[in-house]
Formats: C-alpha cells, structure tokens, sequence
C-alpha cells in the first residue's frame, strides 16, 4: 500500500511538473514577441467595446502584456454615414505602438456601399467624396494613423459573423457581409497590414451560436474568450 501510495505520488509530481514546464515555456515564449508590452489603441463598434469584450482584451494584457485603450463607439462602422465613424474615432487618437481597425457589423447591417480598394487613395487623388464608402473609410483610418504615428503597426480584425439574416454568415450568399470582408482583406493586402480573418476563422456557426453568442450580433462572455485565444496568437506572431 505504501509502494502504491509512493508511486501515485511520484506520477503526480511528474505530471505537475511537465504541466507547469509546459505553462512556464509558453509564457516565455509570448513574453519574445516583438508586441510584448505594447501599447494598444482598438477602433471599431459596439462589438469591440461592449463588456463583454474585456475578457478578450484581458487575454491580451495578461498574456502580452499590453496597455489597451478603447476607441470604440457602438453603432460605428467604417463609413463617414455609420455613426461615430472609425474615421472620426481615429482622429482623435494619439500615439500608440499599435493601432487595430477591429471591423463591425454595421457598415452590413445599415448597407453602406463597399466600394472599390482604390477609394480615397494614391489612386484617385483621394477623393472625399468617398469616404461614404467602407473602402475609404478603411483607406482614411490607415493614412491617418501614419500621420499620427509613421512607425506604427496597424492590425486589422475583419468582421466577425453574425446570426441575424443568412448573409452575415454564409460565404456563400451572394449579397452577404463576406463581400465587406473581403474589401477589409484587400485593402489590408494594398497596405501590407497583417489581418486576423475573424469571420473565417472565428469558429461560429448556426449549431454554437447560442454557446458563445448573448444575440443575433455580439458574443458572450464565453464566445469572446473564443476569440481572444485565436487574436493573442495573431498578435504575439503575427504572419
């Protein structure tokens, strides 16, 4: 009995301590990201800020060590028409290490053209009249915050899906939200910007959504520490 004894008490301490090595090991590794310690400012709609979010964000500053500082406005999108636009909530930003353009539903849901990657660019002498658009909204947010800041690393978080009609879910649709989110991706591409593809990779679908969703637009608590797992591997090795 005491051999036995002996023996499961040995396999425990071999267990915890692989267990702890492997948890000291990986916190090692994310303290050698480039982000580590950085600073953070995030811009975008209500499901950037909403309380909810912060058990998200909490991943980032007790895994990355990060100081975040929210801009957010529910309601906004990248247009100039939806809301407190992201192009206005940049504006009054000051300067950070990191800038993320956290996408909304709501240039989708409120049906703001998309426009073209060339909107408010080099390409057309950067036309105001576009920044209507979520092209040039997302063209503005990006010259703008290398105005304020020409060293800067700006990360984009396309939109998540949502659940409220079949387009903000399905790929496939054709009238759906994956045409704003493939405008996000290439303008990103445009700029070199690394972007996190929260609607592809999110994990979501019409059989989780009521695990990880509190309505038809905004995950739960639960459903955002989802997605901060999948944003703190983007942000401390971003590709």
């Amino acid at each position: 009995m005491k051999r036995s004894f002996s023996f499961l008490l040995v396999l425990f301490f071999l267990i915890s301590t692989t267990v702890f090595s492997q948890a000291e090991t990986d916190t090692l590794k994310l303290q050698e990201s480039f982000n580590y310690g950085k600073s953070v400012a995030v811009f975008g709609g209500s499901v950037s800020v909403i309380p909810e979010s912060d058990s998200a964000k909490v991943l980032w500053e007790e895994r990355l060590g990060m100081t975040i500082t929210n801009y957010g406005v529910p309601g906004a999108g990248f247009s100039s028409l939806q809301g407190k636009s992201m192009q206005q909530q940049v504006d009054e930003a000051g300067v950070f290490d990191i800038y993320i353009l956290w996408a909304s539903t709501n240039d989708y849901t409120n049906d703001r053209a998309i426009g073209t990657y060339t909107d408010y660019s080099e390409f057309d002498n950067y036309d105001e009249e576009k920044l209507t658009t979520q092209a040039g909204g997302i063209n503005y947010c990006i010259k703008k915050i290398y105005e304020i800041n020409p060293k800067a690393t700006i990360y984009f978080f396309t939109s998540s899906k949502a659940f409220n009609d079949r387009g903000a879910y399905d790929p496939f649709y054709s009238e759906g939200m994956v045409k704003h989110v493939d405008m996000q991706k290439k303008i990103s591409e445009l700029h070199g910007l690394p972007v996190l593809d929260q609607f592809l990779l999110g994990g979501y679908n019409i059989y989780n959504k009521d695990l990880y969703y509190r309505d038809a637009i905004h995950m739960n608590e639960l459903g955002y520490k989802k997605i901060g797992e999948l944003q703190v591997s983007f942000l401390a090795f971003p590709k």
